[in-house]
C-alpha cells in the first residue's frame, strides 16, 4: 500500500507501507509524523499557518488515536463525504495517470516497483499537482450541488 501526500508544489512524501503490513491508527499516525517532518523539511514555515489535511472515512483516519493526533497538532479535516471516493486527489486525479505509466510494465521485485514508482513521482511536472488540488474546489461543488451525491456520474 502506498501512501501520497502532496501539495500545489509537489509530492512531500511517497510512504511504501511493505505488503505483509496492515494500515490501522497506530502506522496512519506513523505516517503523519513522517508527513509532518518531511513538511518541517522541505515546506519550512508551512506548518506555522493551518495544515488542512483531506483523508477519507477509512478506520485508521477516524480512530480515536488519529484524532488526538489531529488535534495535538492543530490539522484541519476537510470533511469527506461517505461513499464519494470521486472527491480524493488521488482517486480522481493520480491514479489514472499513475496506471496509465505503468501500463504493460512488468516489475521482477518490489524494490523495481517502488523505484519506478519514485522515479514516477520525481520526474511530475509540478503543475501536476496544482491542477489536482484547485479542482478540488468544482469538484465539492459539484457534491454540494447533488447533495452528496457522487461527483462523476
Amino acid at each position: 500500500m502506498a501512501t501520497v501526500f502532496w501539495d500545489a508544489k509537489g509530492v512531500i512524501l511517497l510512504d511504501i507501507l511493505p505488503q505483509d503490513l496492515g494500515v490501522n491508527a497506530a502506522r496512519y499516525c506513523s505516517t503523519l509524523d513522517r508527513l509532518k517532518e518531511a513538511i518541517r523539511r522541505k515546506r519550512p514555515g508551512l506548518l506555522r499557518w493551518d495544515v488542512v489535511l483531506q483523508h477519507d472515512n477509512a478506520t485508521p483516519h477516524s480512530a480515536n488515536l488519529t484524532q488526538q493526533w489531529l488535534q495535538r497538532y492543530g490539522w484541519e479535516i476537510l470533511p469527506h463525504p461517505a461513499h464519494s471516493p470521486d472527491l480524493a486527489p488521488s482517486d480522481f486525479h493520480l491514479f489514472g495517470p499513475l496506471k496509465r505509466h505503468l501500463g504493460d510494465m512488468a516489475f521482477e521485485t518490489e524494490d523495481d516497483l517502488i523505484s519506478e514508482l519514485r522515479n514516477w513521482f520525481d520526474n511530475l511536472d509540478v503543475d501536476f499537482f496544482r491542477v489536482g488540488i484547485n479542482s478540488l474546489l468544482s469538484r465539492w461543488q459539484k457534491c454540494i450541488d447533488l447533495y452528496g451525491d457522487y461527483v462523476e456520474k
